[in-house]
């Protein structure tokens, strides 16, 4: 049955700012096979596709820094739901939070997180003080920036360290080179990122084992998927790197592949489920979120990144969880718009009582 609603999908066109997105320092160009680049435009006309199916009015509209244009044409359509796919505003990614703070302030009902969860989230360190306010463990981190550089004195994490970059996401800044065991290597690597990128760096204490990727719908944690990285040279760090991500046939790319569901006996998928939604209850996520974690040598879970309204294209670690749990493409994304639509009800029934 279609629903009779009318959904707006928005979304931001992919926009390059940075010259190198990957992080190696040897790498000075924009790759030309880079999926974050060109995937997910292609991926609008999918959506939509799929939410015809539900719904009986779907419109999309690109976001980009003409905001009065961007709030005349929301409420000329005055839609029941946005379905917010906006992750940044012509490549700056601090504006995903502002564009969700439009869609309330103008009244609208949106799909995923709130501005102050995209913001938090955002923002490596304070989603880590959030973490240990609630007992959830997660590296031992510092925070260098361009201005206050790395004090040698005062260093006392536990080598090897990763090198981050604070206020992004998509893995962007993060190459093989993001791993060091040493003081020389890691001043090289923050020199090259501070220089580059010209914002905060974030140090944490690198957690030496498996990777896992729990997407969470709702209130349920979707089965659990592992990065298996037994196809990489011993030499390269079992990371996730940008090229893994986005860069079609590289190394990190065809070695780093997820097997979901994650071969996991009992006792530890169910300290993962809980330690998962620990933190996605601790973030104030709703609807969808996906929460990494890695395992130490004594399998204890550590979060490592939380991830609201994450990829959730239909090739994505987030669409492959939900399949594994009976869940199709298209009922991925009407559940997700259901949410809000249940808010909108909800709030009208509030108003009315």
């Amino acid at each position: 049955m279609i629903i009779n609603a009318k959904i707006l999908i928005c979304y931001n066109s992919p926009v390059s700012v940075f010259s190198i997105y990957n992080g190696n320092p040897n790498n000075n160009k924009l790759s030309t096979n880079d999926l974050s680049e060109i995937g997910f435009s292609k991926e609008i006309s999918n959506i939509e596709e799929n939410l015809s199916q539900y719904y009986s009015n779907i419109k999309t509209l690109s976001i980009d820094r003409n905001l009065e244009k961007s709030i005349s044409e929301i409420n000329d359509f005055s839609p029941d739901v946005i379905f917010n796919f906006v992750e940044s505003i012509e490549g700056i990614a601090s504006y995903e939070y502002c564009m969700a703070g439009v869609f309330q302030l103008l009244g609208f009902n949106f799909t995923g997180n709130l501005p102050s969860t995209l913001g938090n989230c955002l923002d490596k360190n304070r989603t880590k003080s959030i973490l240990r306010s609630y007992g959830i463990n997660t590296p031992n981190s510092i925070i260098v920036s361009p201005s206050i550089y790395l004090n040698e004195a005062e260093f006392d994490l536990k080598f090897p360290v990763i090198v981050k970059l604070l206020k992004e996401d998509a893995s962007i800044g993060i190459s093989e080179y993001s791993v060091v065991s040493d003081l020389s290597s890691l001043k090289n690597q923050l020199k090259f990122l501070l220089d580059t990128y010209k914002q905060n760096v974030i140090i944490e204490e690198y957690i030496d084992g498996r990777e896992l990727n729990a997407a969470i719908l709702g209130n349920t944690v979707l089965p659990i998927s592992e990065i298996d990285f037994s196809g990489l040279p011993d030499h390269l760090p079992k990371i996730v790197t940008y090229d893994g991500k986005w860069i079609e046939d590289s190394l990190y790319y065809n070695y780093t592949k997820p097997i979901c569901p994650a071969n996991l006996n009992n006792e530890l998928k169910n300290k993962i489920e809980k330690t998962a939604m620990l933190a996605f209850e601790a973030l104030n996520c709703r609807d969808y979120a996906r929460v990494d974690i890695r395992l130490n040598k004594n399998g204890e879970p550590y979060v490592i990144e939380v991830n609201p309204n994450p990829d959730i294209s239909i090739d994505s670690g987030f669409a492959r969880a939900a399949k594994a749990a009976g869940i199709s493409y298209g009922m991925l994304l009407n559940n997700i718009a259901n949410f809000a639509l249940s808010r909108e009800k909800n709030d009208s029934q509030n108003k009315a009582s």
